[in-house]
């Protein structure tokens, strides 16, 4: 009887584990690497997934030097809607903004 038990419990934790991947493609990657001032990046899947970054140095060589980032990523939802978070990283913190259309 245990072992009936146990081989049930296996068996349920193995179908409940997660599938693997779409085997998503990668369509667009850019790289931009400004110098010292700075970067930009972006790219998009298949599946789809995008995202997009850039980040910029302020007050370079004074004691208030900091960076500033403002990006992007966006996702598929399971109910086919789509999920967009921007945000802005910088001295003041992270601020996302949300939105599912």
């Amino acid at each position: 009887m245990k072992v009936a038990i146990v081989l049930c419990v296996v068996v349920a934790a193995a179908l409940a584990a997660p599938q693997g991947g779409t085997g998503a493609q990668i369509l667009r990657f850019e790289n931009e690497n400004i110098g010292v001032d700075g970067y930009k990046f972006a790219y998009e899947t298949s599946d789809p997934i995008s995202r997009s970054e850039q980040g910029t140095l302020n007050n370079i060589g004074s004691d208030k030097e900091s960076i500033e980032v403002h990006g992007e990523y966006t996702y598929k939802l399971p109910d086919g809607k789509t999920h967009t978070v921007s945000f802005v990283a910088d001295e003041n913190g992270y601020r996302p903004k949300t939105q599912t259309s």
